[in-house]
C-alpha cells in the first residue's frame, strides 16, 4: 500500500496528523541522531502568504534559538519569496549548527533554493526539485523574472542602437518602467547571485580539498570561481531552464553541484517520504498553508475560507 494510502485510510483529523509529523520528526532524531525542523510552504495553492516571508524568519528563530548541535536537519519546501529573508534563516541556522544538512522532497523554487545552496549537503530524492535563482519582480500587472526582463531590455536596447529607434509597441513596455525601478531589478538579481556565490564557498566547498579528475589541490580562488559559474548557471541560463519555475530535479544539477540522493538512506528515505506526505496531506485536506516543526512543537497556518453571507 502507498503511504499516502496507509495515512487516508486512518481517517484522522488535523491534530492527528500534526501529532504524527512530530512523532515522525522524534524518530527521525533518534535514528540519525540529529536535529530536525520543518518549513513548508504549499506550492499549490494561490495564496500569496505561503511564499517565504519575514515573519517565517521570526518563527523559525524562536523554534530554534535555545538549540545547539553539530547538525540541523532543514526540511525545506517553499514557492520561494524573500532573498533577504532567506539570508537571515541562513544566517540564523548556521549561527547555531555545526553543519547544516537540506532535505528537499517537494519543491523548494527561487528563494528555496538559494537557501539550500548554502547547505554543508544537500540531500533530494527523486520527487524533490529546485530552481533558477533570479528574483521575481512586479512589471506592470505581472510578477516576472528579473533574469528574463534585464534579457528582453538588453536585446531592444541593442536594436534601438542598431536601428536608431525601437517599435511603438516595445517603447511603450519599457517607458512603464523608471530607471530607477529597472536599477532595482538589477540590483535583486545580482542579490540572489551574491549570495550563492558567497555560501557555497562557505559551506558546501569546505571540505572540498581535492579534483576528483587528477586530486589537484583545490584553492580557496577555485572554489569561488566554481562557485560564480553554479550561481551564473542557475539565475540566467534561459537557454537551458526556460521558464522561472523549472523544476530542477537531482539529474539536472548533478551536472553542475553534488547533490546526495535521500534514498541512498533506506531509514532517512521512508521517514522523509512519510513526511513530505503528511505534509501534502495537511495542505490538500485541511487548507493548511505553511508548517512549522520540531520534534516538542508545531505551529501551521491556515487559509480562511471566505463564508456566503446568509441574509437576516
Amino acid at each position: 500500500m502507498s503511504i499516502l494510502g496507509e495515512y487516508l485510510r486512518q481517517g484522522w483529523n488535523m491534530i492527528q496528523f500534526q501529532q504524527e509529523l512530530q512523532k515522525l520528526l522524534e524518530e527521525y532524531s533518534d535514528k540519525l541522531r540529529t536535529t530536525i525542523l520543518v518549513y513548508a510552504g504549499t506550492t499549490d495553492k494561490p495564496i500569496p502568504e505561503s511564499s517565504l516571508l519575514r515573519e517565517d524568519y521570526y518563527v523559525i528563530h524562536d523554534f530554534i534559538k535555545d538549540k545547539k548541535g553539530k547538525r540541523l536537519d532543514f526540511y525545506l519546501e517553499t514557492p520561494g519569496g524573500r532573498g533577504d529573508v532567506a539570508e537571515d534563516i541562513v544566517r540564523c541556522v548556521h549561527d547555531k549548527f555545526e553543519s547544516v544538512y537540506f532535505l528537499i522532497a517537494g519543491e523548494a523554487k527561487s528563494a528555496g533554493t538559494i537557501m539550500a545552496l548554502s547547505g554543508d549537503e544537500i540531500f533530494m530524492s527523486e520527487t524533490g526539485s529546485l530552481g533558477p535563482i533570479d528574483a521575481q519582480s512586479r512589471i506592470g500587472r505581472s510578477q516576472i523574472s528579473t533574469s528574463d526582463y534585464i534579457e528582453w531590455v538588453e536585446k531592444k536596447h541593442k536594436e534601438a542602437s542598431e536601428k536608431g529607434r525601437l517599435n511603438p509597441f516595445d517603447a511603450t513596455v519599457i517607458a512603464q518602467v523608471s530607471p530607477g525601478e529597472l536599477n532595482g531589478i538589477l540590483h535583486q538579481n545580482k542579490f540572489a547571485q551574491d549570495l550563492v556565490v558567497k555560501w557555497l564557498p562557505k559551506y558546501k566547498f569546505k571540505n572540498w580539498n581535492k579534483t576528483e579528475t587528477n586530486s589537484t589541490p583545490v584553492t580557496e580562488e577555485m572554489k569561488q570561481r566554481r562557485a560564480e559559474q553554479i550561481a551564473k548557471e542557475l539565475a540566467a541560463n534561459s537557454e537551458k531552464w526556460r521558464i522561472h519555475g523549472k523544476s530542477i530535479k537531482i539529474e539536472d544539477l548533478a551536472q553542475i553541484l553534488r547533490i546526495k540522493r535521500i534514498e541512498d538512506d533506506p531509514v532517512m528515505s521512508d521517514l522523509v517520504y512519510r513526511i513530505h506526505t503528511i505534509c501534502k496531506i495537511l495542505f490538500d485536506m485541511f487548507n493548511v498553508y505553511k508548517i512549522f516543526a520540531t520534534p516538542e512543537e508545531a505551529f501551521m497556518k491556515q487559509a480562511q475560507l471566505n463564508q456566503p453571507v446568509i441574509p437576516a
